[in-house]
């Protein structure tokens, strides 16, 4: 039986199991740093527009994801809209971690532990690569957006601020 890696994350797991290529990109910067996603890009020397961050919303009473690029806030009214919604706030630090499985700093979109209507920026679209958490703090996956998309089950809609 094939060895895990040990950066293996229910993300990475995912990833793997679905056979979608993807890089690994260890990085350093302590998540409560501010402008952290800044940060992350700069440490891994790319383009910030290129770094996405997973965000959990409650909209109308139900959990959603949103993956906005670092560059921006997340819209919520768009975020409700595209989710078919009124209203969102940002979910509870507790309620997004105990949803995802990942604590905050290293919330991926993929393999959380419950599954969860998502919403990825749509400049995404335009990128041949992006960059999203992979599982845990310090760890950034470098995918194709459509590959993200396609295993998330997401919509995408224009959720920058």
């Amino acid at each position: 039986m094939a060895k895990k890696p040990a950066a293996g994350t229910p993300a990475t797991a995912v990833l793997s199991d679905q056979q979608v290529e993807h890089t690994l990109h260890p990085y350093d910067v302590s998540p409560d740093a501010p402008n952290y996603g800044a940060l992350v890009a700069r440490a891994l020397g790319i383009g910030p527009e290129r770094v996405f961050k997973t965000l959990i919303a409650e909209v109308d009473g139900g959990l959603v994801v949103g993956v906005v690029p670092v560059t921006g806030d997340l819209d919520l009214k768009a975020l409700a809209g595209a989710a078919g919604g009124k209203r969102a706030v940002l979910a509870e630090r507790a309620a997004a971690e105990r949803s995802s499985g990942y604590v905050r700093g290293g919330i991926s979109p993929l393999g959380q532990r419950k599954k969860l209507p998502t919403v990825v920026d749509s400049s995404a679209l335009a990128l041949d690569r992006m960059f999203v958490s992979a599982g845990r703090r310090g760890l950034q996956v470098g995918l194709a957006p459509r590959d993200l998309i396609r295993l998330t089950g997401a919509v995408t809609a224009a959720i920058r601020a």
